[in-house]
């Protein structure tokens, strides 16, 4: 079970970081996040740490 949680948390970060920034961009409507530029920008940050949160995952699998 060893590298699951950050596996877990950085497919969560990833998958919402990338709605953040297109509802931030505008391409998805209905929220109050529509259009707002600083979700456009914490979006990327939030799928980059979601992506380093995935290699550690990965990589700990790997050890075992």
């Amino acid at each position: 079970m060893k590298g699951w949680l950050p596996l877990t948390l950085g497919l969560l970060a990833v998958v919402g970081g990338a709605v953040w920034t297109v509802q931030g961009l505008g391409y998805v409507e209905g929220s109050v996040m529509t259009d707002q530029r600083i979700w456009a920008v914490l979006g990327p940050v939030v799928v980059l740490a979601g992506l380093v949160a995935l290699w550690f995952g990965l990589h700990a699998r790997k050890r075992r």
